[in-house]
């Protein structure tokens, strides 16, 4: 799939691939200096690009970068971001820092991943009984830990 991208800063780079067997493009914090993220608190960083996939039945979704979360707890504060194949503003990177430690964000890094993915559309028709399944209304924690 052909994805065009528009630079909207000019420390904006191309999402890349960090392997050729990555489903997520790496995106890269479009700023012109540091920005520090305190312990508890988050920041809002550019990523200077937008997008427009070729196909519109396609969703990007902004995730994590599970190196970030893992040895830092930064992660993207909304769990995920969605760009709906429609949008065409600049991609923005909500990060919360989740750890210890002041995180730095510096130019050019890798601050999340953006993965393509189908989009399914949904019509939704009121019922008076959904079907019965083994699991039922059991929510959270119902099937234990073990």
């Amino acid at each position: 799939m052909r994805v065009r991208f528009k630079k909207m800063r000019p420390e904006a780079s191309a999402p890349e691939a960090a392997t050729p067997m990555s489903a997520g493009y790496d995106l890269r914090a479009a700023v012109s200096s540091d920005v520090v993220i305190p312990p508890g608190s988050w920041a809002k960083i550019p990523t200077g690009i937008a997008v427009e996939p070729e196909r519109e039945d396609v969703v990007g979704l902004v995730y994590s970068r599970s190196g970030l979360g893992a040895k830092y707890g930064v992660v993207v504060r909304n769990g995920v971001g969605v760009i709906d194949a429609d949008y065409r503003g600049e991609i923005m990177v909500t990060l919360f820092n989740g750890g210890d430690e002041d995180f730095t964000v510096s130019p050019g890094d890798r601050i999340a991943q953006l993965v393509f993915t189908p989009k399914l559309t949904a019509e939704f028709e009121e019922a008076e009984e959904l079907g019965e399944t083994e699991r039922g209304d059991g929510g959270f924690g119902h099937s234990g830990r073990r």
